[in-house]
């Protein structure tokens, strides 16, 4: 079995739009800016051994704020930049009720079964307390992104940091250990 590394998408490997303390995920292929940190970062796990896998809510697609056909040119130029192994996204809306949403695990679990990866040795990097809550449920290590959202947490993250090029500079200065 592998270990994983999994990302949230917006926030997180993307920029997205912050307004009044709330993040608002991109609706536009035109809007989508990779943080300058997230190649080596991958690349740098990669080199550990770690399956990459984006776990993204997209309720704006159920919510018929965007096509869901729009999401998947995101994912595709997403799939193109970056060394991802895989990309789950839920597209239903918070009142849907599914367990694919982020804090449920539906998008871990998949991930784990279709490429053998071992949830227990596992990171889940997010920017909200959904992604930490779902990572703590699937029992990875979980590392928070704190882009100061005006957000409660509902559970606190193994580590907090203010943005993947912390998490970077972390892994390099481990020389190839495990950030976890």
């Amino acid at each position: 079995m592998h270990p994983a590394v999994f990302f949230d998408r917006d926030g997180v490997l993307i920029h997205t739009h912050v307004r009044n303390g709330k993040p608002y995920a991109i609706r536009s292929v035109d809007e989508l800016q990779i943080y300058p940190a997230a190649l080596p970062l991958i690349l740098k796990f990669k080199e550990q051994g770690y399956k990459i896998v984006v776990v993204t809510n997209q309720p704006d697609v159920g919510n018929g704020h965007v096509q869901q056909s729009e999401v998947e040119l995101m994912h595709r130029q997403l799939l193109n930049e970056l060394p991802i192994d895989s990309i789950q996204a839920c597209y239903h809306s918070q009142s849907d009720g599914c367990s694919c949403r982020k804090p449920g695990i539906g998008m871990l679990t998949t991930a784990a079964e279709d490429l053998n990866i071992d949830l227990s040795q596992s990171i889940m990097i997010g920017d909200r307390s959904s992604d930490i809550q779902a990572g703590h449920k699937a029992g990875c290590f979980t590392i928070l992104i704190d882009c100061g959202y005006n957000e409660p947490l509902v559970i606190e993250p193994n580590l907090k940091v203010r943005s993947l090029a912390e998490v970077l500079q972390q892994q390099m200065q481990n020389k190839g250990a495990s950030v976890k």
